[in-house]
């Protein structure tokens, strides 16, 4: 490759062969970001694209183009590498989704939330892995074992609803906003422990005594998950809320805040749990106290950073994709049999067609009946939405794919890379078709006037960063319109309205222990600014 983008360069000759390559790779990357960026804002207003789809065709395009240099050898710059994805370019996109997210919404529509994300993700799984299980035996598949089906079902059960919630706003649809939203988190976070657990486990033999460890290992790693993410943005709380680190330098506090976030999803790879969830969690937590106890500069420095390093690392994402899906590595293994790697495609994409609706439909009406208020109930076109919204798949179940079936980003084995290949005619055709259809399909099912309906229920829902946790008394009960439930709480009234008494529960208790010991809103720092923000 360097040799074929060296006459591209001719003024890098003092530099050696493998730098060539480096600044090369650097150059052309940069200026893809900033063609994407561009581009994305000149289309904001298309009807049809978006910024993720932008960046794929680019990707794409970009492909070509190398191909045609290279004379056929290659596509891309960079080969794909799980430990690139999982460590440097999903911490930022996560941590930014738990950091601007609004939590009232999020924890208010909690348990849907997570019988989306984890109940619906499991039951996907179990579809997806016992339909291949049928149907790939019938087109000669023999070289899957029990272990490997498995893997498939976590590996497309992992959705990627980016091109979604860039349609959707909170604003105007919350209770949509906040499903697709969460789901899409909590889904991320479940595929990628149940890959891990299912990788970690001897399934040629299974018995019961192998499934109950393997569910214990499955909710362990998901619990300690959360509180490892709690626990890590109440300590970066405590820490300045104690040191007060902007009154000798706002730099010092953005940058522990940063730190700190990034180091509680190391902590999570260390202790092999689920690095999504903790991030995702740790996210919420400091914007919940760490943020309201930095100086108001550093506020403005914290939220633009953390939404810059998310949609650079999301557009990267996508442009690299669209790049790697040329990859001739890869198609040259299956040349001989192209047909069953469109077969195995086009399987596969009709049982996540159906493990999607399996559990979209049953589980909004199961959640529908734990709901009084006709406002908070999911309507069938908001269904339709939400199982729309997790048909795409992205990176997470690349990243998922090339652990399972390459070595070091690379393939020797026509069978793996049949299992390579159909995922990324997946995750292309789910992204382009299914993205561009978005728009139009969210215009058809909420009109502009039925989408001013849903913003009466959420009119006053305060913006993401200066909401309390579960909101305030106003904004917990107010907000949702329902009378205020009588004291002292009975079982019963628990149990009709579980999210209202909750919320009463845990206000008392943040605002009598939480917020003393780690600050958060209504927070006032000693000093207004930092020495380095006054005037000369």
């Amino acid at each position: 490759m360097a040799s074929v983008l060296a006459p591209l360069f001719p003024k890098l000759g003092s530099l050696g062969t493998s730098d060539h390559a480096s600044v090369a790779s650097i150059n052309l990357f940069v200026a893809l970001l900033c063609a994407c960026i561009i581009i994305g804002h000149l289309l904001e207003e298309n009807r049809w694209v978006n910024e993720s789809i932008t960046a794929l065709i680019i990707g794409l395009g970009t492909g070509v183009v190398i191909l045609l240099v290279s004379g056929g050898k290659s596509s891309h710059l960079l080969v794909f590498s799980e430990d690139l994805f999982f460590i440097y370019l999903l911490p930022p996109i996560i941590f930014n989704a738990g950091f601007q997210v609004k939590k009232k919404q999020f924890f208010v529509n909690f348990m849907t939330i997570m019988l989306f994300g984890a109940i619906g993700t499991l039951v996907s799984c179990a579809i997806i892995s016992l339909g291949a299980i049928q149907t790939f035996k019938k087109l000669d598949i023999e070289f899957l074992d029990i272990g490997d089906y498995l893997a498939i079902g976590a590996i497309f059960a992992a959705t990627d609803s980016v091109c979604t919630l860039q349609v959707l706003h909170q604003d105007e649809t919350p209770l949509l906003y906040s499903l697709v939203f969460g789901e899409g988190v909590v889904n991320d976070a479940t595929s990628v422990v149940l890959f891990n657990a299912i990788q970690n486990f001897d399934l040629t033999s299974l018995n019961p005594s192998i499934a109950l460890s393997f569910l214990g290992n499955f909710f362990y790693l998901f619990l300690a998950s959360t509180l490892l993410g709690a626990g890590t943005g109440l300590l970066s709380a405590y820490i300045i809320k104690k040191l007060y680190f902007g009154r000798h330098s706002t730099d010092r506090e953005v940058a522990l805040m940063m730190l700190m976030a990034y180091l509680s999803y190391m902590l999570a790879e260390l202790f092999y749990l689920s690095g999504i969830l903790t991030v995702f969690f740790c996210g919420i937590v400091m914007s919940h106290y760490t943020w309201h106890n930095v100086t108001e500069s550093s506020r403005v420095t914290t939220r633009h950073t953390f939404a810059t390093l998310s949609f650079l690392a999301e557009t990267f994402l996508f442009l690299y994709v669209g790049m790697d899906a040329l990859d001739i590595e890869k198609w040259k293994f299956v040349g001989d049999r192209p047909g069953l790697s469109i077969s195995a495609s086009s399987i596969l994409m009709g049982l996540i067609l159906l493990g999607r609706a399996a559990f979209v439909f049953p589980l909004s009406y199961l959640s529908n009946l734990m709901k009084k208020s006709s406002e908070e109930k999911i309507t069938f076109r908001q269904q339709v939405i939400i199982w729309w919204a997790g048909l795409m798949r992205g990176a997470v179940s690349m990243a998922l794919a090339y652990n399972k079936f390459t070595h070091g980003g690379h393939t020797q084995l026509q069978d793996n890379a049949i299992m390579i290949t159909s995922t990324i005619t997946i995750v292309l055709f789910s992204t382009m078709v299914f993205g561009l259809m978005t728009k139009p399909l969210i215009s058809l099912l909420l009109p502009p006037q039925r989408q001013l309906s849903t913003v009466s229920s959420g009119a006053n829902t305060p913006k993401s960063l200066t909401a309390p946790l579960l909101g305030s008394r106003e904004d917990s009960e107010g907000d949702l319109n329902v009378p205020d439930l009588p004291h002292p709480p009975s079982l019963r009234m628990l149990l009709t309205a579980p999210s209202h008494k909750v919320h009463r529960y845990w206000r008392k208790f943040d605002d009598a222990f939480m917020r003393p010991m780690f600050g958060g809103r209504g927070f006032a720092p000693p000093a207004p600014r930092s020495p380095t923000e006054h005037s000369p």
